[in-house]
């Protein structure tokens, strides 16, 4: 809006607790989380290189660092990221520098897309895409689609991602899949039985 960039990197993550209280020992633990920090570090690195790209010289910036983001049933680490867009770019250029977003391919990001494409077997389609609107004056907001599902072939297919980094250990990769995917299959089941 009025030619500033805004991107918000999320990265590290937990499932939400039942309580307040376990909600902030959850937030304790991700914040303490060398993994999921040096996640959440690489990300907000690689937004302020692609938001660079198309900025002003010196107003990149992160305005935000590192602040827990709570959702219905998963919470993570968000930061926000912003520049100045130069006077010669548009929004076209901004979803050209973005996309895809760190947090769905990783760095550095040419080789990772790269390796992505070798080794996953189907395509994500809209996974890891852009939902949003750009209007006639210039303006975009955008979200990634990373919690959505969709109908193929008369089934609801749902996805989700973690972070894969050297030190991953599986069983903790699949778990965040699995609570990051349990809003959308919680809608999923309410949508079944209809609305009351």
């Amino acid at each position: 809006e009025n030619g500033k960039l805004f991107t918000f990197p999320l990265a590290g993550t937990r499932p939400r607790g039942r309580t307040e209280e376990e909600d902030q020992k959850l937030e304790r633990e991700l914040l303490k989380d060398e993994k999921e920090c040096a996640e959440h570090n690489m990300l907000v690195d690689l937004g302020r290189n692609d938001i660079g790209k198309i900025s002003v010289p010196g107003s990149v910036q992160v305005e935000k660092y590192m602040e827990i983001q709570r959702f219905s049933h998963v919470m993570h680490i968000g930061s926000t990221v912003s520049g100045q867009i130069r006077k010669d770019k548009d929004a076209v250029d901004v979803i050209d520098a973005i996309l895809p977003a760190g947090t769905l391919s990783g760095a550095p990001k040419i080789r990772a897309c790269q390796i992505i494409a070798r080794l996953e077997k189907q395509n994500r389609g809209i996974y890891g895409g852009a939902v949003g609107y750009l209007d006639f004056t210039g303006n975009l907001d955008t979200c990634i689609s990373i919690r959505l599902a969709y109908k193929k072939n008369g089934r609801i297919c749902i996805q989700s991602g973690a972070g894969i980094v050297a030190d991953s250990i599986p069983e903790k990769e699949f778990n965040e899949c699995r609570n990051k995917a349990g809003a959308v299959l919680k809608a999923v089941r309410m949508a079944e039985g209809g609305l009351a």
